[in-house]
C-alpha cells in the first residue's frame, strides 16, 4: 500500500507510545475521600470493598499512607450519629463535631496535607436532605445557605484549607465566599461541586453516610433531590452553573458523577481557565470492584484507564476512592 502517513509508525514501541502520550495521571492529580465516625473501631463499607469508616486515630494513619504515596489532598466525609440529625442539621457548624475535630488533629499531625471539607446539610439532617424541608415539603434555598455559610466559616476556623460546597442551592458560592472573606478567611478556597446532577450512581455513598431521604410522617419529604441537583438530561445548563460559581468566587468547579458526565467535564474545560474537578464516585467505584471479583475485567487496568479519561476529558484533579491503589500502581509502572 502506498501510503505517505502511517499513525502505526508511533505505536510500534513502548518508548513511542510514551514519548508522544499526549494526557497523563500521577498522584498528585488525586483528592482522596475518606469517611470518618465518632467510634473507635475501623469499619467497613459493604457496598464498597476496600474503603473504611475511620476513626479520627485512625484517619492520621491513613492521611500519612496517603501522603507517602504521593497524594496531596482529602475529602472528609462525617457519619453523624442519629441521635445528633435535626430538622435543621445544626450539628453541621458545631465547632467541637466530628469534622472540626477530624480537622484540627489532621492539621496538628500532618499540616503538609491540603484538607478539603464537605458542605452540605444531608449527614446532619434527620430529612436526608441537602438543605432544610420546609413542612411543605420544599427544601428551602436562602434559609440552607444561611447554615452553609455557618458550616464553612466553622470549617475553616478549625484549619481547612479547601471549603467545597456540594449541596447546589443557587448563590451558596458568592454567600460563602462574603463570610469566609468577613471572618479573616480570604486564603480558604472554594472548590464547588458545580455540576452535581440527581443521579443514580451516589447509591453506595448515601450506605456509607447513612445519607438518603427518609420518610417521614411529620411532613412530606422528597424522595429524591431532583428539585436541587442537576437534570442528567441538561448539558448546557451546566454552563450556566458554572459561570455562575466563577462570578461568584469559586476556584475550581467540580463535575459529579465523573464517569457518565466526560462530555460535561470537557465541555466546562473549554468554558473556563479554572482548575476543573471530576468525582469518580461510589457507584463507578463498586461496579469496577463488583465486576473486578467476579474475575470479569482487570482491577488494575480499567482503574487508570478510568483515571487517563478523566484527565484527557479536562479534568485537572479526580476525586476517586481509587486513590491510594492507582498511586501504587503508578509507582511500580
Amino acid at each position: 500500500m502506498d501510503l505517505p502517513y502511517r499513525p502505526r509508525r508511533l505505536r510500534r514501541s513502548e518508548a513511542f507510545r510514551e514519548m508522544v502520550a499526549e494526557t497523563s495521571v500521577k498522584p498528585a492529580d488525586f483528592i482522596y475521600p475518606l469517611f470518618v465516625h465518632e467510634g473507635s473501631e475501623v469499619q467497613p463499607i459493604s457496598a464498597m470493598p476496600g474503603i473504611n469508616r475511620w476513626s479520627i486515630d485512625s484517619l492520621l494513619g491513613e492521611v500519612s499512607r496517603a501522603w507517602d504515596l504521593g497524594i496531596r489532598c482529602v475529602v472528609l466525609f462525617p457519619k453523624v450519629s442519629d441521635s445528633l440529625k435535626t430538622e435543621d442539621g445544626k450539628e453541621c457548624f458545631n465547632p467541637e463535631g466530628l469534622i472540626p475535630r477530624a480537622i484540627r488533629r489532621l492539621k496538628k499531625e500532618l499540616p503538609q496535607m491540603t484538607v478539603m471539607t464537605d458542605v452540605a446539610l444531608d449527614p446532619y439532617s434527620c430529612d436526608g436532605h441537602d438543605g432544610i424541608v420546609s413542612s411543605e415539603g420544599v427544601v428551602l434555598n436562602d434559609e440552607t445557605v444561611e447554615y452553609l455559610c455557618r458550616q464553612a466559616v466553622v470549617q475553616a476556623q478549625s484549619g481547612a484549607d479547601l471549603i467545597g460546597p456540594s449541596d447546589m442551592m443557587d448563590g451558596r458560592v458568592g454567600a460563602i465566599r462574603d463570610a469566609l472573606d468577613e471572618e479573616g478567611f480570604e486564603d480558604v478556597g472554594i472548590i464547588s461541586y458545580t455540576a452535581k446532577y440527581s443521579s443514580a450512581y451516589y447509591g453506595p455513598f448515601r450506605e456509607a453516610l447513612d445519607s438518603a431521604p427518609r420518610e417521614t410522617t411529620a411532613k412530606p419529604i422528597p424522595k429524591d433531590k431532583s428539585t436541587y441537583q442537576m437534570d442528567p438530561a441538561n448539558s448546557r445548563e451546566a454552563i450556566t452553573e458554572a459561570q455562575l460559581d466563577e462570578q461568584e468566587g469559586a476556584d475550581i468547579l467540580m463535575v459529579k458523577p465523573g464517569l457518565a458526565y466526560l462530555d460535561i467535564i470537557h465541555g466546562l474545560r473549554k468554558e473556563s481557565n479554572l482548575p476543573i474537578a471530576a468525582y469518580n464516585v461510589s457507584g463507578e467505584y463498586s461496579m469496577v470492584k463488583a465486576a473486578s471479583e467476579r474475575g470479569w475485567i482487570d482491577e488494575k487496568s480499567v482503574v487508570l484507564e478510568t483515571l487517563l479519561c478523566f484527565r484527557r476529558a479536562g479534568a485537572d484533579l479526580i476525586l476517586t476512592y481509587h486513590a491510594c491503589d492507582a498511586a501504587e500502581w503508578l509507582a511500580k509502572g
